[in-house]
């Protein structure tokens, strides 16, 4: 008898753009809020879109010459995901990539993910309190079958991060020029630098990590600085075989390894936050014996001066290098400081009329930064866009979720969750943990056919941001000497947290229902909670090290006098 379906059939109830959750982006912060999703039994009915053509957000987005990262390489991983295969202390952007990619294999998220995708808005719909997103296709073979749908989802989660959309100065006559101009974050390896004479605009983190490497093969590189930044030792260095060996098979002495760069960068608070600390002092006289030792004598004590920073520590993101100094000292390399007049066809031009001829601009001038969401519109309840609710600056409880945004949370890219001291990494797992408690109370009621929106009430948001702003007032982060990309135009401070790490992970390890505002059919199920909260993820040092010492000799005191009782006993036997 034949077979009445000889070919697979179709369920079209089940709609494969209908998920629990729509997460935006599939680099750290989204790819953690998945595998948390999966991790605390939260299903795996999730969609994450991402415009790249792989996971990693912007350590695939970001390939220039010297990419690193500022962070040790065995804090700058997840928890429960520890690497002991890393090569050096301070890792590269290709060997976080893997990791990232590692990570997402063992996970399966790849199922999940839609890759060359972008969101271009998103709109609450109140009838039925889901997210109704529209979603558009980049690739030119995937845009043949449909260049936009629509995802609806109960929960929006946005992990699109603060480092994503390159921000392009705004300087006379830059279209003008006549030359191969890039952006740092969209590097063009196509381009050979050799014998090429380059000008680069910007000196932050990013600027300090390209400079080295392309001043040994250019003709001449030109650097337009606008302001010193603070720089002290970074003192990389490979991890041997050995020590990954250690780290491999002895899990306590990784996982004690990374407790105390936990501690290290923890204390390190006080240096770019607290400007009447000691450490803060220190900090700054380390950075200026750096400065001197680098570029040592009478010949250099002109360019000492150029670099040398005139506002406290910390105001802006303080440069971890040990090559950046040395490469002024390249007869090849110049550091021009007079301020730019105008791009011209051949170059740049600066105040008082000298132009650097160029063959390549480099733009490396950072990203849109206090532009939350940027490009994507969202749309709450009432079709309140999230401008008008950010019209006198960005700010969301906890940095995560936003009135009039039902059942929406952000993680790393939300208002004051970056840090300036310590890894991103270490917030971002914390987040996923509070997303994931809102998102299972979300899927719960839908699991008993009712529905929940979930957001946070106005007074609380505003207390909150009245709160960490006076402490980020009293912080090196608002010294008027300076700008950065962690202020907006109006000077806000909207990028930083006002603590350290630890009291950030306290603070969201639960939630206070009476926060939020709270409706539809199964919100008296979630009111009548009250709190939820659960263990946060611990990593900085418990036990000293001299009490872990004691504790191993007292062990082995113990175990020599068993071994001495027993064999007296066995003499006493014999005898």
């Amino acid at each position: 008898m034949s077979d009445p379906n000889p070919s697979p059939t179709i369920d079209y109830g089940r709609h494969t753009n209908r998920a629990d959750v729509l997460i935006i982006g599939a680099g750290i912060s989204g790819m953690t809020t998945a595998i948390e999703m999966i991790r605390k039994g939260n299903g795996t009915n999730f969609i994450i879109v991402e415009k790249g053509n792989q996971v990693g957000g912007t350590w695939n987005d970001q390939r220039y010459p010297g990419c690193c990262c500022d962070v040790w390489s065995h804090l700058y991983s997840l928890s429960f995901e520890p690497n002991p295969n890393w090569t050096r202390e301070y890792p590269g952007q290709e060997e976080i990539l893997d990791y990232l990619v590692s990570i997402a294999h063992k996970y399966q998220l790849y199922r999940h993910i839609r890759f060359n995708t972008s969101v271009e808005e998103a709109r609450w719909d109140e009838t039925t309190n889901t997210w109704k997103t529209k979603i558009n296709r980049l690739g030119s073979k995937d845009s043949e079958f449909g260049k936009e749908y629509i995802i609806t989802s109960d929960f929006l989660v946005s992990g699109v991060g603060q480092l994503n959309v390159p921000k392009y100065p705004d300087i006379k006559g830059i279209d003008t020029f006549q030359g191969k101009a890039m952006h740092s974050a969209r590097w063009d390896w196509d381009y050979d630098i050799r014998k090429k004479r380059i000008g680069i605009i910007g000196n932050g983190a990013t600027a300090a990590q390209i400079i080295p490497e392309i001043a040994e093969a250019c003709k001449s590189l030109t650097v337009f600085q606008r302001t010193p930044n603070w720089v002290v030792p970074r003192e990389d260095k490979p991890i041997s075989p050995t020590w990954q060996s250690i780290y491999r098979y002895v899990p306590f002495i990784r996982s004690r390894y990374r407790a105390s760069l936990m501690d290290y960068r923890e204390s390190f608070f006080d240096v770019v936050f607290d400007t009447k600390s000691p450490v803060h002092d220190f900090m700054m006289s380390t950075s200026k014996d750096h400065l001197a030792t680098q570029l040592p004598g009478e010949k250099h004590e002109h360019l000492r001066e150029q670099l040398q920073p005139h506002y406290a520590i910390g105001c802006k993101r303080v440069i971890i290098t040990d090559d950046y100094f040395p490469t002024f000292a390249r007869s090849n390399v110049q550091l021009e400081t007079t301020a730019i007049e105008e791009i011209t066809e051949n170059g740049v031009k600066v105040q008082g009329g000298n132009e650097h001829e160029l063959d390549l601009l480099i733009l490396a001038t950072g990203f849109k930064t206090t532009q939350f969401m940027y490009p994507i519109k969202i749309f709450g309840s009432n079709g309140t866009p999230i401008e008008e609710i950010w019209k006198s600056g960005a700010s969301a409880y906890l940095g995560m979720t936003v009135p009039s945004m039902p059942n929406f949370s952000m993680l790393y890219e939300g208002p004051n969750t970056n840090l300036g001291h310590n890894s991103i990494i270490l917030m971002i797992e914390a987040q996923a943990l509070y997303i994931n408690a809102l998102i299972k109370q979300v899927r719960t009621a839908r699991k008993k056919g009712r529905n929940v929106r979930i957001e946070p009430k106005l007074s609380v948001v505003q207390a909150y941001n009245n709160e960490i702003q006076a402490r980020l007032r009293e912080s090196a982060f608002a010294d008027p000497n300076c700008n950065s990309w962690y202020k907006n135009e109006a000077g806000l401070i909207t990028n930083n947290w006002s603590e350290a790490v630890v009291p950030y992970q306290k603070r969201t390890s639960a939630i206070h229902w009476d926060e939020f505002d709270i409706s539809g059919s199964g919100a008296e199920d979630v009111k009548t909670k009250g709190e939820t909260n659960w263990p946060r993820v611990i990593e900085e040092t418990q036990v000293s090290n001299g009490m872990i010492l004691t504790g191993l000799i007292t062990a082995a005191g113990a175990i020599t006098a068993g071994a001495l009782y027993r064999n007296a006993l066995k003499t006493l036997v014999k005898s």
